[in-house]
């Protein structure tokens, strides 16, 4: 492959990444995986959440991308792209560390940003949280934030509808 196709194939795959995170987040944290998914949002004092065993299949992922492109694994057989597939892959969990864990959720270091990208990250995962239990709920991404005023608004109106329970600092707003 040239390297401008690598490159390409790494971003791409970091991209598609935000919407495989986006629609597990919706459909299987806060579906069937909530057993896993619901200590993330409820406050605890743990260094570690069951939350924390999803990055397994991101993991996993990543390393089965790998394999797929690896001629020590694979053999004559190799698939090159995989291989910068799972970089990406790779590429997205480091981002997705920083930025959720690290930057939103203060696990590994302290810095409130005070304008920004990142405070609109920060705002649209606190918006997140807003709401109690699995029902509802907006910004399920982890990289793509969309307007915090928006997700208050569609917050509201799921309340109104009896989609969502808000916590009441969300409610009082």
């Amino acid at each position: 492959m040239s390297l401008a196709a690598v490159i390409l194939t790494v971003l791409a795959s970091v991209a598609a990444m935000e919407f495989v995170a986006w629609s597990s987040h919706k459909y299987i944290m806060h579906g069937f995986g909530w057993a896993w998914h619901r200590d993330h949002h409820e406050p605890h004092g743990n260094l570690l959440e069951k939350n924390d065993l999803f990055a397994l299949f991101g993991a996993a992922i990543s390393i089965g991308m790998f394999a797929l492109g690896s001629p020590l694994v694979m053999g004559v057989h190799a698939w090159e792209p995989g291989t910068w597939i799972g970089l990406g892959v790779l590429v997205y969990g480091v981002i997705y560390t920083l930025v959720h864990d690290g930057l939103v959720h203060q696990r590994y270091f302290r810095w409130v940003p005070k304008r920004g990208y990142a405070k609109r990250l920060v705002q649209a995962h606190k918006l997140h949280h807003a709401t109690i239990g699995k029902e509802g709920g907006v910004s399920f991404g982890f990289v793509v934030a969309r307007d915090p005023a928006s997700l208050k608004r569609e917050l509201r109106e799921q309340r109104a509808k009896g989609i969502a329970v808000l916590r009441e600092a969300v409610d009082e707003r």
